[in-house]
């Protein structure tokens, strides 16, 4: 009672203040003049999709507004506008309404979301799939899960993963070993380390979204088999885009049957929102089950679910889109080759354009959107290596030999106003 006795009575006696505590706002105000200091301070340009006139956008900005062609979609087969989706998703908002009603686990299942699993799981040849409200999530929360519920787990990682990955892997708290990109003897080097005893999940991506250049799969798979591991596939940036159905590079090469499981997007090829997974039922249903990441977050409203599942079907039943994609991807290289821009002319639709630094990479951006109405998003540390930034062009059915060659004489300007260094002849 001596000790209350001797507390202050805070209705009579003043609150004695420490003073002054940190400037919280000085801090964040610091670390974003680093990120300029540096070039890297990150503008996301605003601008309005045009429905139907894809590639076409309106940019706006404090100058106005203007017309400018994108080169940077992930809606690489612009499925986000086609009609057939479009009209499933404003069907779906009268028939269920906007939202999904909150997590599944509270809410239930809603038909479409419970259809579109169904689809996803016999696009890729599985038992079942598992939809999430995003892939980052989707990857996150499955690592996450597998790490902790195989016991004395060993996750091997390609380093140059995607960011999601790496958290999930991190986040399972799991013992992570790292393999050179694409290296399959380091690969086989790490799994012959480990005891037969032990489980062993290996992660990697068939796409890789910076780089453009693609796994080797079957091989990594064989290796898998070999010594007794899961084969954990990320196909985010090749759903839709590659095999006969557009279930991924997997099935391109024939071996999605013996990949473990295999991650996806809705919002990229399939142009909606929304990541998935796919495998085993008893494996999905474990998931599902122990996934904080699914058991906590609200589920794809119906009309996202219904837009996605037709996305899906579509693009199963018809390659057209596909193949002029590719198509695209191989004119637009030949004629960035003739222009001496330096590239990396990898196998896949991804078109890294290299500059090299970061304020001269800002500043091709900002001469394009200015000069010449082309919209392409600058790519800088963290999201590539520093002394790799670059223009990661994307093009897609709807783009035309003559915006290609627009946006290649655009650059060419660029490279020669700013003094940029070209590429050797015959790269």
């Amino acid at each position: 009672m001596a000790h209350l006795s001797a507390m202050p009575d805070l209705e009579t006696e003043p609150i004695q203040l420490w003073g002054t505590g940190p400037d919280y706002d000085d801090i964040f105000r610091m670390s974003l003049m680093e990120l300029k200091r540096e070039g890297r301070y990150r503008v996301f340009q605003e601008h309005r999709r045009l429905v139907g006139e894809f590639p076409l956008s309106v940019a706006v900005s404090d100058k106005g507004e203007s017309t400018v062609t994108v080169w940077c979609s992930n809606d690489y087969l612009n499925m986000g506008q086609h009609g057939e989706v479009r009209a499933a998703m404003k069907q779906a908002v009268d028939t269920f309404g906007a939202g999904a009603g909150g997590t599944r686990n509270i809410s239930g299942n809603h038909s479409p979301i419970v259809a579109l699993e169904r689809e996803l799981a016999a696009l890729h040849g599985k038992e079942a799939a598992l939809v999430f409200g995003c892939g980052y999530l989707a990857n996150l929360a499955t690592l996450a899960t597998l790490g902790q519920l195989l016991p004395d787990c060993v996750i091997v990682s390609d380093e140059l993963n995607h960011a999601s990955m790496i958290q999930g892997i991190k986040a399972s708290r799991a013992e992570k070993r790292i393999f050179l990109h694409n290296d399959l003897l380091h690969l086989e080097e790490i799994l012959r380390s480990i005891p037969k005893s032990r489980c062993k999940v290996v992660a990697f991506e068939s796409v890789y979204s910076m780089d453009g250049d693609i796994a080797p799969i079957a091989d990594i798979v064989e290796i898998c088999e070999r010594y007794g591991a899961m084969a954990y596939l990320d196909e985010v940036h090749a759903v839709g885009m590659y095999g006969a159905t557009g279930a991924g590079v997997a099935e391109r090469d024939g071996i999605g049957s013996r990949v473990g499981l295999v991650q996806g997007t809705l919002a990229k090829a399939f142009g909606v929102i929304g990541g998935y997974i796919a495998g085993s039922a008893v494996m999905v249903d474990a998931i599902r089950s122990h996934a904080n990441g699914f058991i906590f977050t609200s589920a794809l409203p119906p009309p996202v679910a219904e837009a996605a599942l037709a996305s899906v079907r579509h693009l199963r039943a018809s390659g057209s889109a596909r193949a002029a994609l590719h198509e695209n991807v191989r004119k637009l290289r030949s004629l960035l080759r003739q222009a001496r821009i330096p590239f990396l002319d990898g196998p896949s639709h991804i078109v890294p354009v290299m500059v090299g630094d970061p304020v001269r990479c800002k500043a091709v951006s900002d001469l394009l959107i200015e000069r010449h109405a082309i919209y392409v998003q600058p790519i800088n540390y963290p999201t590539v290596p520093r002394g790799t930034e670059r223009l990661r062009i994307t093009t897609s059915p709807a783009h035309t030999d003559a915006m290609a060659e627009a946006l290649v004489a655009a650059l060419s300007e660029c490279w020669r106003d700013l003094r940029l260094p070209l590429a050797a002849d015959g790269i």
